[in-house]
């Protein structure tokens, strides 16, 4: 069977290797004569992989000592209610900087639990850009400071972490373990597993002691952060085939050379494509030069009539997962660590192509 490139968003292409590992396993796992996904999560077996997962994760991620790592269900969007719920009084400001969508959602989410704040958005020009930094309307007593660091939808990224002076939290979900991660400046860091992690289903926390400890709310115990961390997170069953998965992944990354490897591979694939977008003629990036993403590059043709075209071709030549997110249209390539290089050399040859035939 030839697989496909997958240039999806989310859930995303994982890394080969690891499906093959997992499909050899699945039937019989660790001599276990049964599949990780019917062994308990109080099986030792399985602690064993929890607790490997996470020291591998807090290696590659260099996490302090002062964090706590949980691993846990439903998704991001979860996290935008559980955040404010979790380390925010009742009554209290949370400063909230827009790029996207993503960040949108998680301000309406919070709207009814803590009184929001837009800092700064990008909006008026639809999403392009990273508002400059001296123009934030920050309030210094905010209970936190929310932002998104990479928007999957729009492929806006920042270059930097932003200086502010309320508890940092940042929604990682499509640009974690891409690159190496100062994670002492922030107070929150939580990600959907499924573009860099694993597969759906599972979502990585990285909480600083100091918030954890805070408890603002009283809140049942499914919905604290405080329960989930005393039960290593195992309040309730877990996502565990996910975890498993997500570990696997982790020991892939360790042996590509960690994140400073993947850095590079990363800076190199996104080069390679939008060196190609700006100096076609026939595609276009709509995001600012300084804040594109190295995850999601979306792109546009020369005219929209061939969108449709393209992504049949693309199709047929083992292209997945082009087209561009229905708020904004056009094209999206997400490039994640899954993807090589050679993948992206791929998909510009199948643009060139396009391109030459339609030009």
């Amino acid at each position: 069977m030839s697989r496909a490139l997958n240039f999806s968003a989310g859930p995303a292409a994982l890394p080969e290797a690891v499906l093959t590992q997992a499909r050899d396993e699945l039937l019989d796992w660790r001599d276990c004569r049964a599949s990780v996904m019917e062994i308990s999560h109080r099986d030792p077996a399985f602690v064993a992989v929890a607790e490997r997962a996470e020291a591998d994760l807090r290696q590659l991620l260099a996490v302090p000592d002062n964090y706590r790592v949980l691993f846990l269900q439903g998704g991001a969007t979860q996290q935008f209610a559980l955040i404010p719920l979790n380390i925010a009084r009742e009554g209290a400001s949370a400063d909230y900087l827009l790029t996207g969508a993503w960040g949108e959602k998680a301000l309406k989410e919070a709207g009814s639990l803590v009184s929001v704040r837009v800092c700064a958005t990008d909006t008026e020009r639809g999403y392009r850009g990273i508002p400059d930094p001296a123009t934030w309307d920050l309030d210094d007593a905010a209970a936190y400071f929310h932002y998104t660091p990479n928007e999957t939808i729009h492929g806006v990224e920042f270059g930097f972490i932003p200086e502010v002076k309320a508890p940092l939290v940042a929604d990682m979900s499509s640009t974690i373990l891409s690159r190496p991660l100062d994670v002492s400046r922030f107070g929150v860091i939580y990600a959907g597993a499924q573009k860099n992690i694993g597969p759906s289903g599972l979502t990585v926390m990285i909480i600083r002691d100091d918030l954890l400890e805070t408890q603002p709310r009283r809140l049942p115990k499914i919905l604290d952060y405080r329960a989930h961390a005393a039960s290593g997170s195992m309040l309730n069953t877990p996502p565990t085939f996910g975890w498993y998965l997500a570990g696997l992944v982790f020991q892939w990354l360790q042996q590509q050379g960690g994140l400073a490897a993947m850095a590079e591979q990363n800076q190199r694939k996104a080069g390679l494509l939008y060196r190609y977008i700006d100096d076609s003629g026939f595609y276009k990036s709509p995001v600012d030069s300084d804040a594109r993403s190295w995850m999601n590059v979306p792109f546009t043709l020369a005219d929209s009539e061939l969108d449709k075209p393209f992504l049949a071709g693309a199709k047929e030549a083992g292209l997945l997962g082009l087209k561009g997110h229905r708020a904004v249209g056009g094209m999206r390539a997400s490039i994640y660590n899954a993807m090589p290089l050679a993948g992206v050399e791929v998909l510009v040859d199948y643009m060139q192509e396009f391109a030459r035939k339609h030009g």
